[in-house]
Parts: C-alpha cells; sequence; structure tokens
C-alpha cells in the first residue's frame, strides 16, 4: 500500500469510491421514490400528504402522541380547534 504524505492512497481510493457507488444508489433510489409519489398523484392522492403519513409512520408511537398532543394545544390556542379556549 503506497502512503503519500502519510495517507494510504489504497485505502483512500477504495474509500471514496465506496461512497461514489453508494451515491449513485442513493440517486437512483431517490428517482425511484419520486416515481412513486408521481404515480400516486395519477391516481388521485396528495404526495405532499403521503409525505407526512410516512414520516409519522416512521416516529415511535410516544414521540408521535407527544407531537399529536402539542399540535393540538396550539391549534387550540390559535383558536383552530373544535373549542378554542
Amino acid at each position: 500500500m503506497a502512503e503519500i504524505g502519510g495517507i494510504a492512497a489504497d485505502a483512500l481510493r477504495s474509500y471514496i469510491e465506496r461512497i461514489e457507488r453508494l451515491e449513485e444508489e442513493k440517486a437512483a433510489l431517490a428517482a425511484d421514490i419520486r416515481e412513486v409519489y408521481a404515480q400516486a398523484k395519477g391516481d388521485g392522492f396528495d404526495p405532499k400528504i403521503m409525505r407526512q403519513v410516512y414520516r409519522i409512520r416512521k416516529m415511535d408511537s410516544a414521540d408521535r402522541e407527544e407531537q399529536e398532543h402539542l399540535l393540538e394545544i396550539y391549534k387550540r390556542a390559535l383558536g383552530m380547534g373544535l373549542a378554542a379556549e
């Protein structure tokens, strides 16, 4: 393994090439995800709402409940809830 300036060049090149391949895969996956949202939109679904549902589903149930509770409190404080306090 050749060292240049104290850096193992072959190892560094290997890491960089792995990162480049993974970034290409990530870009391909992002394109696939955009295509799924586009298909869903074509079927009448709202992609913005679908993204929100996706984020909510990823959350831990306790975190989700806390967020929903705080959202309801904030909405009521702004007179947006069922019963403004």
